[in-house]
C-alpha cells in the first residue's frame, strides 16, 4: 500500500512505537525497514507483520502486502514523519551540539528539567540522522520539554537534523579540533557547528552561550541569548572551588550563593554544568531543584569515570577523544594531586591529513608533563612517539598483555582514546 505522510502520521498517532530492530518487535508496533552497508531490513518486513507489528513500512516494492507501506527511501520518510511529529509539539526543543562535552550537557540539562517538567532527551549520544528522528517520534504525548543532541562529521548535517528538529532553542558547548577529515579542516568544523546558530538567528530562537567563550559571542552576535560562565556580569556566573578529582563549584542563581560538589572529574566540566544551571535558571526551574539535580547525577558511559579497582585509580575517559579534549584530559590529569601517575592513551580517529601532528603535539605534551610512566596504543601514536622513551603498541590488546605482567599498583591513571581504540580493553589489566 502506498499513502502520503499525513496518512502515515496518522497511523503513527495510533501506533506510535517506532521500531528499527526487528528482533524487538512488539505488538502494536511499527517497523521501519531500514538499510546500511550491512544489512537490508525489508527483508524482515514480512516477518516483522507476523510477529505483530500493526505495519512495516519498507522501500521494496516485492514487499507489497497487506499492513506492508510501500515508500521510495525508509530513511528519509521516517525523517519526514519525524518533522511532521515536531510541529505538532508545541513545546521548547532544546538543540546541542558542539565538539566536546554535548552529550554531558545534554544528560545534565536533562536531569535539571526533568526536576521540574516532563522532559525527553537523546538517549546516549543517539545523535544522527537515524537517532534524532527516533527521539522526537518517542517523546510521549505529556513532554512539556525536548532536549536534541545533535552531532555531525561533515559540513551541512546540522542543517538537516536542525530541519527535522526546529529547535526553538540551542547550545553549541565548543567549537574544537575534531573530524577535521570530514569537515575538510578547522574552518569546516566551524561552519558546520554554527548551523544550529544560523537556523536560530533564521526562525527567532534563543542560544544558550559560554560567555568566557569570545568565538561563540561572536558566533551569536544579532541572535537572543542568555550567557553562562565565570565572568561577572553573565546571566548564570560560578566559578570552580574544588577538582582533586572531583569537580566543585560555587554558583549564583537569583541572587543566592550555592555550592555544588558534583561526581564529575575535570575543570573542563564546569562550562557543561553552567550551562545547565543556565538552561535551569531560563526555564525557572527553582534553584533548590537544579543544586540538587546537578549533584546527584553521575555521570556515565566511561565518561571521566573514577574507576577504584582495587589496584589502582583509573580515569576512564574513553568513550572519544580528538585533539581539544585529549589536551583538556591530560592539563586536568596533570593538577591532580596524586602519588604515581600513568597515561595510557590510544589513537584519535578522523583527523585527516592532520593525523600526524596533533599526535606529535599530544606525545609533545605528555613529555612536557613527566608522568611516571605512559604508554601510547595505535599506529598514529606509534608513528608520533617513534623514537622517543614512551612505550608504544599498535593496539589496546598489546598494552593489555603489557599490564598483565607489569601488575601496576597504586597508581592513578588517566585511560583515554577515541571509541575505535578500544581501550575498554585495557581496563581489566589495572
Amino acid at each position: 500500500m502506498n499513502i502520503s505522510i499525513d496518512a502515515l502520521y496518522n497511523i503513527y498517532q495510533k501506533h506510535p512505537l517506532i521500531i528499527t530492530d526487528s528482533r524487538k518487535v512488539v505488538p502494536g508496533c511499527l517497523f521501519f525497514a531500514l538499510k546500511g552497508e550491512n544489512f537490508d531490513g525489508n527483508i524482515f518486513a514480512r516477518q516483522a507483520v507476523h510477529n505483530g507489528a500493526a505495519y512495516a513500512v519498507s522501500d521494496d516494492p516485492a514487499n507489497e502486502a497487506e499492513n506492508i507501506i510501500i515508500v521510495e527511501n525508509v530513511l528519509s520518510t521516517l525523517q519526514k514523519l519525524a518533522s511532521v511529529h515536531r510541529d505538532h509539539l508545541h513545546i521548547p526543543v532544546i538543540g546541542i551540539t558542539g565538539t566536546n562535552g554535548k552529550t554531558t550537557t545534554k544528560e545534565l540539562a536533562f536531569t535539571v528539567l526533568s526536576s521540574h517538567f516532563q522532559t525527553h532527551a537523546t538517549p546516549g549520544n543517539f545523535n544522527n540522522h537515524l537517532g534524532v528522528p527516533l527521539t522526537i517520534l518517542s517523546a510521549p504525548a505529556e513532554t512539556e520539554m525536548l532536549i536534541v543532541e545533535m552531532g555531525a562529521n561533515h559540513v551541512g548535517e546540522i542543517a538537516g537534523l536542525c530541519r527535522i528538529a526546529k529547535p526553538t532553542h540551542g547550545l553549541i558547548t565548543n567549537i574544537g579540533r575534531a573530524h577535521l577529515e570530514g569537515f575538510g579542516g578547522y574552518e569546516g568544523v566551524i561552519k558546520a557547528k554554527s548551523e544550529l546558530y544560523n537556523y536560530l538567528a533564521d526562525n527567532e530562537g534563543h542560544a544558550f552561550v559560554n560567555g568566557d567563550n569570545s568565538q561563540l559571542i561572536n558566533l551569536t552576535a544579532g541572535i537572543g541569548r542568555t550567557t553562562y560562565g565565570a565572568s561577572e556580569l553573565l546571566d548564570s556566573q560560578g566559578s570552580i572551588t574544588a577538582s582533586d578529582p572531583f569537580l566543585n563549584v560555587k554558583v549564583t542563581i537569583g541572587r543566592v550563593e550555592f555550592e555544588i560538589s558534583t561526581s564529575l572529574i575535570g575543570q573542563y566540566n564546569f562550562e557543561n554544568v553552567m550551562a545547565s544551571v543556565c538552561i535551569g535558571n531560563y526555564f525557572k526551574v527553582p534553584a533548590e531543584k537544579i543544586v540538587k539535580a546537578i549533584a546527584e547525577y553521575k555521570p556515565g558511559n566511561s565518561r571521566s569515570q573514577a574507576v577504584d579497582t582495587g589496584k589502582n585509580t583509573v580515569i576512564a575517559d574513553f568513550y572519544n577523544a580528538n585533539p581539544s579534549s585529549m589536551k583538556a584530559a591530560l592539563e586536568n590529569f596533570g593538577h591532580f594531586k596524586a602519588g604515581k601517575k600513568m597515561v595510557i592513551l590510544g589513537d584519535m580517529f578522523e583527523l585527516g591529513n592532520e593525523s600526524y601532528a596533533e599526535h606529535m603535539a599530544i606525545v609533545k605534551l605528555v613529555e612536557q608533563m613527566q608522568f611516571e610512566k605512559a604508554i601510547f596504543a595505535g599506529p598514529e601514536f606509534m608513528k608520533a612517539a617513534a623514537g622517543s622513551s614512551f612505550t608504544c603498541f599498535m593496539n589496546s590488546s598489546e598494552v593489555y598483555e603489557l599490564l598483565l605482567k607489569e601488575c601496576p599498583r597504586d597508581y592513578t591513571i588517566l585511560l583515554k582514546g577515541s571509541r575505535g581504540s578500544r581501550m575498554e580493553n585495557v581496563l581489566p589489566a589495572l
